[in-house]
């Protein structure tokens, strides 16, 4: 009796679930659709990260070619300036040069008017003038001594206005040159400049492009977690509708089973069973004696058509379909999420020990590379702890709790990205390509689609 009751309570509960079925296959489907919604998403803010890292590295070569563009306009500057003097001090070596001239030229005009005197007073014979008209040696000396130092003088003064003349027109040929280098400095300079600029003005316009494909991946972003709420609405919607119709087909097939048992108690009390010789017996009894029943025609009676009495040491149990699973099997979902041996600080030291690894699209080694999802996956494996693969799957882990309530070992869940919460604001996760696994100070930086506590 037990074995057709059974059959009776699958036969209603597959008639009850053909509804769920259904169910279950759209809600497969959306959830599938979520999952590449939810990749698609994590892809989109992958390259955000990597357009924000990109322009953060323009950032800093402009900074750096402003910053040599400063120095090279103060070059510019300085050489202006030391043009400037240098040219101040080619027009004083000509100022000089004309002094010195002008002076050569009038020592040369006295000592013409000196040397025309002494002509113009004794001819040829100045000197035998000079020394008949002598009174005596003595004068005739001092004459000849001092119209000699009067020819030394002029002589030493032509050399020297001569020498000047050269000195400075050479520091003068010298202040030209050093001006027309000063000059080509500046020349290169301003062409450095140039160059510069333009290398400023280049890196900004792919600046401002690195803004507008932030802009627009931001929106994709937000197109992608709209969609994914919007697509976990429907999920949820069919998986309440398919619960309530398992919990219907349940319940009417109790309902059934218990009409039934209770219909083939009724005819088992009613009946009369007999033993081989014909005589009539108690069933129960004679069925722990291993006696053989029959009814009134002599016809052999199946034990289970007049008893209850078990045929396992357990109670049959069945899954959210109808099949029966063997007992041994079963976990407590209580179980499941709290398998871990260790507590939520626990798994915030073991996981703040990779900090510093490589974030590794698809990866799930927490040495040599993981991503978000993978990252978690691992770390709680390592506490007994199974998690679906994809962070749009973990974010159905687990109980939910508020943010307000969260605690170490709680997951954080985003669109498209999940961490660890390590307790006063702080997260643990695999962030991005550039930054690997890290901690981050602020786990409200994004918008936080669920907090999961799994221990």
């Amino acid at each position: 009796m037990k074995k057709r009751i059974v059959c009776l309570m699958l036969a209603v509960m597959m008639m009850g679930t053909q509804v769920a079925t259904v169910s279950a296959s759209r809600e497969e489907e959306l959830r599938e659709e979520q999952a590449w919604t939810s990749a698609q998403l994590d892809a989109t803010y992958s390259q955000i990260d990597q357009l924000y890292a990109a322009k953060e590295q323009l950032q800093n070569e402009i900074a750096a070619l402003d910053a040599n563009l400063v120095n090279v306009m103060v070059s510019i500057q300085t050489l202006e300036g030391d043009i400037s003097n240098k040219q101040a001090d080619i027009e004083q070596t000509q100022s000089d040069l004309q002094k010195a001239q002008n002076a050569k030229d009038k020592q040369y005009e006295a000592m013409k008017q000196r040397i025309q005197y002494l002509y113009e007073k004794g001819g040829n014979d100045a000197w035998f003038q000079m020394m008949v008209n002598a009174e005596n040696l003595s004068e005739l000396l001092t004459k000849a001594e001092y119209t000699q130092k009067m020819y030394d003088y002029d002589r030493q003064s032509l050399e020297k206005y001569a020498n000047t003349i050269d000195q400075v027109t050479q520091l003068g040929n010298k202040y030209q040159q050093e001006k027309a280098e000063l000059e080509g400095m500046k020349q290169e300079y301003e062409a450095e400049s140039v160059n510069l600029q333009a290398a400023i003005d280049e890196r900004r316009a792919v600046s401002a492009d690195c803004d507008n494909e932030i802009a627009y991946a931001q929106q994709m972003a937000n197109e992608y977690a709209a969609l994914i709420e919007q697509q976990q609405a429907e999920i949820e919607r069919l998986e309440a509708e398919r619960i309530a119709a398992e919990e219907e087909a349940r319940r009417q097939a109790e309902l059934a089973a218990a009409e039934e048992a209770a219909r083939q108690e009724a005819e088992a009390e009613d009946e009369t069973v007999y033993d081989e010789e014909g005589n009539e017996v108690d069933a129960e009894d004679a069925l722990e004696n291993g006696e053989t029943l029959y009814d009134e025609e002599g016809n052999e009676i199946d034990p289970d058509s007049v008893t209850d009495e078990e045929e396992s040491d357990g109670d049959v149990e069945y899954d959210e379909y109808g099949n029966v699973i063997d007992s041994d099997n079963t976990v407590d979902p209580e179980e499941y999420q709290s398998s871990g041996s260790g507590s939520g600080s626990s798994v915030v030291d073991f996981a703040t020990q990779f900090v510093g690894n490589p974030y590794v699209w698809g990866g799930t080694s927490l040495t040599d590379g993981a991503d978000c999802s993978g990252f978690v996956q691992s770390v709680y494996a390592n506490f007994g702890v199974s998690l679906p693969r994809t962070s749009y799957e973990q974010q159905n882990a687990g109980t939910e709790v508020s943010y307000a309530d969260a605690q170490p070992g709680d997951l954080i869940c985003y669109g498209g990205h999940v961490a660890i919460y390590m307790g006063d604001g702080k997260i643990v996760h695999a962030s991005n390509a550039k930054d690997g696994i890290k901690i981050s100070n602020d786990a409200t930086y994004r918008t936080i689609l669920s907090v999961r506590r799994l221990v």
